[in-house]
């Protein structure tokens, strides 16, 4: 291609040569006899430095080789004749090969040089075209998406692929990416097996197809990957600029890789954390029910104690309660896993307040009196838009902390208005006991899974649920700080618009 490319060149200066020529003899001949014989040598220069600028040096030498027969046949005489028969034209004609030639040279290498510096100016923007493509937080397949792309639209092979060892062995290949045509089966064939149904080395191309070019990509003195383009020829500067190329994209590849097993190791490592956090509140919360009910059946089982009826009810009675806990928690254990694997889904409907308040006291039947709740609402308190399964939840989960913690038979509070000012409409919901209260310190921390502070005997699982249902419905969850005494903790829920009642 490059060849033909300066054939084509060639052939245009040297028409273009012949073209100048004949208008400056044209614009010269009718004037030959009042010429010296200077003028025409030094016109007739033009020619030739016009066919080395557009054709190059051999178009050059054609014009000079065309000036000197036009300057002898037309501007020496005798005219019409090749003879020269004075000294001095002798000496006009050597000098006006001589000045010829030179400026051919001369323009000739500045054209080369101009060329080199543009190719050189070309081949360094694309390379940097090339490197930015590498730039970048990718994830490992966007980044080999990306660097077959890259090198299809600037080269223009047929296809172009990249070939990567299978997970966990060396020896198995596999197409990663593709760009261009699509590849068929016997393409994928030859970039992943070799003869005899063996898989190819990483560092060889392995038995080449006609016009593929094949890279091996390397980092730190290993392969980490091959880069194929089919049905393609390079000259000497796209074969550099690859070869560039391919060294930054295998540094690409290597870090995308080890980024990404970073990730998984950190990914592995919450996990464990989480997984730890877990099975600590977890047996956190269970301990007690567990203790309670291990003790009322271990009196039960004593045939020496005498128990009279009231005994035996309220120990089945403490069964009965600590079971209801105990399910309570575990379905607080479901919850968090759905929780953090993202499984769960919030289904919004309309309904009242005292209406929740009612599903929540119900679900802590045995645990909670219902003369202990005091609920608080404004009579014009719009409709709660919420999934109150969940909010019923979270309800639930500070009313049983509140009675936990609270002194026997004192009021538990549960109070709920509408937040004023803000941009969408909220209800702020709150549950105020009588209890120790919660450090100032401990505050934010009881609502994380993770955390080892007691909260005044919150802390666990239900806090962290109560937090994930809140903020799932668009809400925030805060222990009020102004409360000097006891616990008020406060939560935020979508309802809806309040319509102002008429004049």
């Amino acid at each position: 291609m490059a060849t033909r490319g300066t054939y084509q060149r060639a052939a245009l200066g040297i028409a273009l040569t012949a073209a100048s020529l004949a208008v400056l003899l044209a614009v010269m001949l009718p004037f030959r006899a009042h010429l010296s014989v200077a003028i025409p040598a030094l016109v007739l220069v033009l020619p030739a430095v016009v066919g080395v600028v557009v054709g190059g040096f051999l178009a050059g030498a054609v014009g000079a080789v065309a000036g000197f027969l036009v300057y002898d046949w037309f501007f020496l005489p005798p005219y019409g004749t090749l003879t020269v028969r004075s000294p001095q034209n002798w000496i006009a004609l050597g000098v006006y090969v001589a000045v010829v030639l030179i400026v051919a040279q001369v323009v000739a290498q500045l054209r080369r040089a101009r060329e080199e510096a543009l190719r050189r100016t070309k081949e360094a923007s694309r390379l940097y075209e090339l490197s930015q493509a590498l730039i970048g937080e990718l994830t490992l397949s966007q980044l080999l998406t990306h660097v077959v792309t890259t090198v299809q639209d600037a080269l223009a092979p047929r296809w172009t692929a990249l070939v990567l060892p299978e997970e966990g062995s060396d020896d198995v290949l596999r197409v990663a990416a593709a760009a261009g045509q699509p590849l068929d089966d016997a393409d994928r064939a030859s970039l992943t097996t070799a003869a005899g149904g063996r898989t190819t080395s990483l560092g060889l191309a392995g038995s080449q197809a006609p016009a593929r070019v094949s890279l091996a990509l390397v980092a730190g003195n290993r392969p980490v990957g091959l880069l194929v383009l089919q049905h393609v020829t390079l000259a000497d500067a796209d074969r550099r600029l690859l070869a560039a190329f391919a060294n930054q994209a295998a540094l690409a590849v290597d870090r995308a890789r080890l980024r990404e097993e970073a990730l998984r190791a950190r990914l592995l490592e919450e996990v464990d954390r989480w997984r730890s956090a877990l099975m600590g509140a977890a047996s956190h919360d269970l301990r007690t029910p567990l203790a309670g009910i291990k003790t009322a059946v271990s009196s039960l089982r004593q045939v020496d104690a005498f128990l009279g009826p009231e005994d035996r009810a309220e120990l089945l009675e403490l069964i009965e309660l600590q079971t209801d806990r105990l399910a309570r928690l575990v379905s607080n254990l479901l919850d968090m896993t759905r929780i953090e694997s993202g499984a769960f889904e919030v289904h919004a409907s309309a309904i009242a307040f005292d209406e929740l308040v009612a599903e929540a006291v119900a679900s802590l039947s045995g645990i909670l009196a219902p003369e202990r709740v005091v609920v608080q609402a404004p009579r014009d308190l719009p409709l709660l838009h919420i999934d109150h399964v969940l909010v019923g939840q979270v309800l639930a989960n500070l009313l049983e902390n509140a009675e936990r913690l609270s002194p026997a038979g004192s009021p538990i509070t549960v109070s709920a208005q509408v937040v004023p000012g803000s941009a969408s409409t909220m209800a702020e919901i709150a549950v105020a006991d009588e209890g120790p209260g919660i450090a100032r310190e401990d505050r934010e921390r009881v609502f994380e899974l993770f955390s080892q502070k007691s909260g005044g005997g919150r802390a666990g699982l239900g806090l962290a649920i109560a937090k994930a249902f809140v903020e799932a419905h668009g809400g925030l969850i805060w222990i009020d700080p102004d409360v000097t005494c006891g616990a008020r903790v406060v939560f935020t829920v979508p309802c809806e618009t309040l319509v102002p009642a008429p004049a």
